[in-house]
């Protein structure tokens, strides 16, 4: 075995040992019934509870603050962190554009999860969309159509379109995940270019799920927006093999 794959022992044991205090100050969080925003126990009294160091504690809360776990507020103190999937983004995205140069898998999965969640979803979020909220979506339609015809790219608008159809439900985890695979997918789609995109044509699609919201076809509003999934996933695997 190569001397660069080893790992040394002790180098192991110790990342273990940071990994476990992560967890049991994860842990203390939720015993103590800490909400988002309230402040953490002082340093001092972390190490004392949880019979560490203070440069190991350091090591372990510098790494939960770039989970979005803690917030570290200099001269302030440490908090409880808000929701915050910027972590989350940041990894998904350079795990889908570095599989864009090897097979695209990581990439090609996360159409797969999209897809699964808008598809399986719609159905639900038509139920609750009333008319005033049909207004907004068709805005965004009209907007893309508009784009379209000049030639210009509409990312910012698309995702708003798929924000608004799923906003009814009212479910704050599902719009961040939205956000972050929008996000991944931005990434994603400016490293694969926009060459042979046809705007007319997804502007095309866009009106056709939202005709499927109005006339309350769930059915028929998952089969488009599997459709257009595809479609993405197509885009992808060209890219990864232009044979």
């Amino acid at each position: 075995m190569p001397i660069s794959t080893i790992v040394p022992k002790a180098r192991f044991s110790a990342q273990a040992r940071l990994r476990a205090l992560q967890a049991d100050i994860m842990e203390l969080i939720l015993e103590r019934d800490l909400d988002a925003g309230d402040p953490m126990p002082t340093e001092s009294e972390l190490c004392e509870v949880l019979g560490v160091g203070r440069n190991t504690l350091r090591e372990s809360l510098k790494v939960l603050q770039a989970l979005g776990v803690i917030e570290i507020r200099h001269g302030f103190g440490m908090f409880v962190a808000p929701s915050n999937f910027d972590a989350l983004a940041d990894g998904l995205t350079f795990r889908g554009r570095l599989s864009l140069r090897h097979e695209g898998l990581e990439a090609l999965q996360l159409v797969d999860i999209r897809q699964a969640l808008e598809s399986g979803l719609i159905s639900s979020a038509i139920s609750l969309t009333d008319a005033e909220h049909l207004l907004k979506i068709e805005t965004t339609v009209v907007k893309m159509e508009g784009l379209a015809a000049r030639a210009e790219p509409f990312p910012e608008v698309d995702a708003e379109f798929h924000r608004l159809l799923f906003e009814p439900l009212a479910n704050d985890l599902l719009m961040n995940l939205m956000g972050v695979f929008w996000k991944v997918y931005r990434k994603i789609h400016m490293e694969i270019g926009t060459g042979g995109l046809d705007l007319v044509h997804t502007a095309g699609e866009h009106r056709a799920i939202y005709d499927a919201v109005v006339a309350q076809d769930g059915p028929r509003a998952a089969e488009l927006l599997s459709l257009h999934f595809d479609g993405i996933r197509k885009k992808i695997r060209k890219f990864v093999d232009p044979e």
